[in-house]
């Protein structure tokens, strides 16, 4: 690696060290305010090297990783995002926790998930998608239940777990099928070879059918959308929005991303699929959110349905898909972050 590509990284690279710092700050002494205010500067100063990032973007580090302006948006978004949920569980948490609970550990586990978002928003190899993912859903699972001595978020905890874990098991043998077929795991090869193939393979099809049931799963589409309404009730209200926001920002940014170098709607097979999933997650989010009476679970099929909105943006196709979902992600989040 050159010193471009650590510039290139910065704002991942300048994470993961915050988070260390926190851990160790953490180990040597327990202090509520100085841990929310430490998490939430490490999230500005990240945010801060952005610009330092274009300056060398768009730039592949590795085959692993691209930095390119796609992924410094929703990088900035997810910063952005998680700032204001810091702000939000500081005041929660001491709401709901005793003063001589530790709850700094929960700051730690906010900026791991963060991490493995950023790294999400720039994978373009197998291993970054599922390394991002796995980091990501793990330390959101742990979040969900951190409120340990209450019923509800255990079971909400449970539950993300076990999708969590299904989710991944699909996604890691669709991935597997795709290697078996292509013999490569980026992105662009990927797609470079299967445009070159004079039909497309049933197993490469099948591998990617999967990897797009496992993103549906971890997004909450309809038919897959069976733990969305309890794990947003059961989960601290702060992670609720954070599972509304930054976790399905960078997994949009991601499929945006796949859907791209790969050629998904370019296969019919791909685009059935899609159209199928948009329209049982809107008819599904509007119908069933007209039936709660608990904020949370209307947010839950709330968002059901927008992501149902978003596969028909991004089944429109073309240049102008990408940047209108990308701005109906931006608001969306602003509008559940308010």
């Amino acid at each position: 690696m050159i010193l471009q590509d650590f510039i290139a990284l910065s704002p991942i690279l300048d994470l993961g060290i915050f988070s260390l710092v926190t851990m160790l700050a953490i180990a040597f002494g327990r202090h509520h305010a100085r841990i929310a205010v430490f998490a939430f500067l490490s999230c500005l100063l990240t945010l801060a090297t952005l610009p330092w990032a274009a300056t060398v973007a768009p730039r592949a580090v590795t085959t692993l990783l691209v930095v390119d302006g796609h992924a410094l948006l929703y990088m900035g978004l997810v910063l952005t995002a998680t700032m204001v949920i810091i702000a939000l569980s500081y005041r929660y948490l001491n709401f709901q926790f005793r003063e001589k609970e530790g709850v700094e550990e929960y700051y730690l586990l906010l900026l791991l998930a963060t991490f493995g978002a950023l790294v999400i928003t720039t994978a373009a190899h197998f291993v970054s998608f599922f390394l991002g993912f796995e980091l990501l859903g793990l330390s959101l699972c742990s979040l969900i239940g951190y409120l340990r001595t209450r019923r509800h978020p255990l079971e909400a905890a449970v539950k993300y777990l076990l999708l969590s874990i299904t989710a991944s098991a699909i996604l890691l043998f669709g991935l597997a099928l795709l290697y078996f077929e292509s013999g490569t795991m980026t992105f662009h090869d990927v797609g470079a070879i299967m445009k070159q193939a004079q039909s497309v393979p049933p197993l490469w099809l099948g591998g990617l059918i999967l990897v797009l049931v496992g993103i549906a799963l971890k997004l909450g589409l309809a038919p897959f959308h069976m733990w969305v309404p309890d794990v947003y009730q059961g989960a601290p209200t702060p992670i609720t929005t954070y599972l509304a926001t930054v976790s399905k920002a960078a997994v949009v940014a991601l499929l945006l991303r796949f859907a791209t170098e790969v050629g998904l709607f370019e296969l019919p097979p791909v685009v059935h699929l899609f159209s199928l999933l948009a329209v049982v997650s809107m008819v599904t989010g509007n119908v069933l959110a007209l039936l709660q009476e608990n904020v949370k679970r209307l947010l839950a099929y709330s968002s059901i349905a927008h992501f149902g909105y978003v596969l028909v943006a991004l089944l429109a196709g073309g240049p102008p898909a990408a940047e209108a979902v990308t701005f109906y992600v931006i608001v969306y989040c602003a509008m559940s972050l308010g």
